[in-house]
């Protein structure tokens, strides 16, 4: 193999780009071309003649069971969305003032949290006096009709900015709203404001060159990750109910971890991405950060569908399931991961303490739990690594052309290592992604949920991006994961665990996570 540092220039130079001394020891120094001799290690053992994957689900069949139950009662905890909207319904409190509080928090805390990137107080108050009156007249439009709500700043909101954390595009407006943004709208949530992230979303952390970073409500000397980090601070905060993310490689996830709450990134296709900035088109996917489990099934069932803005949504696929939520889990088999292929521990004893806690849960509750070795992951990881890189380099040619000097250091360094690659490097990773998904798919003739750690170690100190290890092989799969509370540790950050299911089944996943959540409980920040 050639050395990486000279492939890098050749290409950067074939590529019409030129790159500083100060960019090349940074690349060299943050390890962004650590990955590359894993990946041609791993691509030589594929055949030339392999079909490609392009997320494709293989021979795993779509399941044409489930109906979506909308109307099913959720319970959930006194701070959750299906705990408010019952207050609501009750005449305890009204829409406005709902977003009166969350605009009085979000003043009261957002001068050390950094979570939000902007603010639209007149028309939250002006969407929660609509929401009230429509209430009052006998307009229900569900359960989060009048609660406050946030983007990240990824989603086009109408006549707002959508600078995805960048300089670059922080003077582009929105002319209409992302479709989870008009949807969560037309379901009666008021929008409060659009939070924080990491340049592009290209990083597992906070950091962030342009805007600062984002700290953890637990401890402000902590990361909240990345990159959805200020709706994850928001939610933990209690500034709002329930927030939207992405996640390509553990964007949702891991700040759901590090700041106590769930995050869920659904299957590929499930959620559109229309009106939302790219990162990589075939691992972005759409979800929802919230309080508690009820409260993620809440956001799912008014975010999911199909949307002819987005093809990847166009699939067939089953609708979810909401009222299969406290359904239990008496049978349902659980894979406890082993073994990931890495030859290295899955993560430290306090986070694998959590896995057992939460293992010990499902089998109370009725579950059966299995040891299993999933040994494809770590060249999934490898392979989604390329992809993420080889599609965000393609996504940012012509402004690495012309704005270079607009990025920040770490986008700047980590988009530039990406022409390190080969030339053939993207057909090879779908082969590779092709042959690790055939495999990978055997895991549900034994099981019918996965559950991992979600992060290999403590939260990072502010502004330090997290690893994504355990996480981005489930991009690459496209398959449904949740990040779930599971206590606090010694230092008294959150703990948790992550839960893993076949495409299109979250009603599964959600129902394990139930049972976690009923035996662990959800930590609340000191604030």
């Amino acid at each position: 193999m050639p050395n990486p540092t000279t492939r890098l220039r050749a290409n950067l130079r074939a590529a019409g780009l030129t790159i500083s001394a100060h960019d090349l020891d940074g690349i060299a120094a943050k390890g962004f071309l650590s990955r590359l001799a894993d990946f041609e290690r791993l691509v030589a053992t594929v055949a030339h003649e392999q079909m490609p994957d392009y997320l494709d689900f293989g021979s795993l069949p779509v399941p044409l069971a489930a109906t979506d139950e909308a109307s099913h009662p959720l319970s959930g905890p006194s701070g959750s969305i299906s705990a408010i909207a019952a207050r609501l319904r009750a005449g305890e409190t009204s829409p406005v003032a709902l977003v009166e509080q969350a605009l009085a928090r979000l003043d009261a805390l957002d001068a050390w949290l950094n979570a939000f990137q902007i603010v639209i107080a007149e028309q939250a108050l002006a969407d929660a006096r609509r929401a009230e009156a429509e209430l009052a007249a006998g307009h229900d439009r569900g359960p989060l009709h009048g609660v406050p709500v946030a983007a990240k700043d990824l989603f086009d909101v109408a006549g707002l900015p959508t600078a995805a954390g960048s300089q670059i595009r922080a003077g582009v407006i929105a002319s209409e709203d992302a479709t989870v943004v008009a949807r969560l709208r037309a379901a009666g949530a008021v929008v409060i404001g659009k939070t924080r992230m990491s340049e592009f979303a290209y990083s597992p952390g906070s950091n962030n060159a342009h805007y600062g970073p984002t700290a953890n409500p637990f401890d402000q000397t902590r990361d909240t990750g990345g990159s959805s980090s200020g709706s994850a601070a928001a939610v933990a905060a209690g500034i709002v109910y329930a927030a939207l993310g992405t996640d390509t490689g553990c964007s949702i996830r891991i700040p759901a971890a590090f700041c106590g709450i769930v995050g869920l990134k659904p299957t590929w296709g499930r959620v559109s991405l229309a009106g939302a900035v790219t990162l990589s088109w075939s691992l972005d996917h759409a979800g929802p950060l919230a309080r508690s489990v009820a409260d993620a099934a809440i956001m799912l069932n008014v975010l999911a569908g199909p949307d002819q803005r987005d093809g990847r949504t166009l699939r067939p696929s089953p609708p979810f399931a909401v009222g299969e939520l406290r359904a239990g889990v008496a049978g349902l088999r659980v894979g406890l991961l082993r073994d990931d292929g890495s030859g290295r521990a899955l993560a430290g004893p306090a986070q694998l303490d959590a896995v057992q806690r939460a293992a010990a849960a499902l089998t109370a509750a009725g579950a059966e739990v299995i040891a299993i070795d999933v040994p494809q992951l770590d060249g999934l990881r490898v392979v989604g690594s390329a992809i993420l890189s080889i599609e965000a380099a393609a996504l940012h040619l012509p402004w690495l052309r012309t704005r270079q000097a607009e990025y920040g250091e770490f986008m700047r360094q980590r988009v530039l290592a990406a022409f390190a690659y080969e030339a053939d490097a993207f057909v090879r990773a779908q082969q590779a992604r092709a042959v690790l998904r055939r495999a990978a798919n055997a895991l549900f003739a034994q099981v019918d949920v996965l559950l991992t750690p979600m992060h290999s170690g403590p939260v990072p100190a502010l502004g330090v991006p997290a690893t994504n290890a355990i996480a981005i092989p489930f991009n690459c799969l496209g398959w449904p994961a949740l990040s779930q509370p599971a206590g606090l540790g010694s230092d008294g950050l959150p703990l948790a665990v992550q839960l893993v299911a076949a495409p299109w089944q979250e009603a599964t996943l959600l129902r394990a996570a139930y049972i976690v959540e009923q035996a662990l409980g959800l930590p609340e920040p000191g604030l």
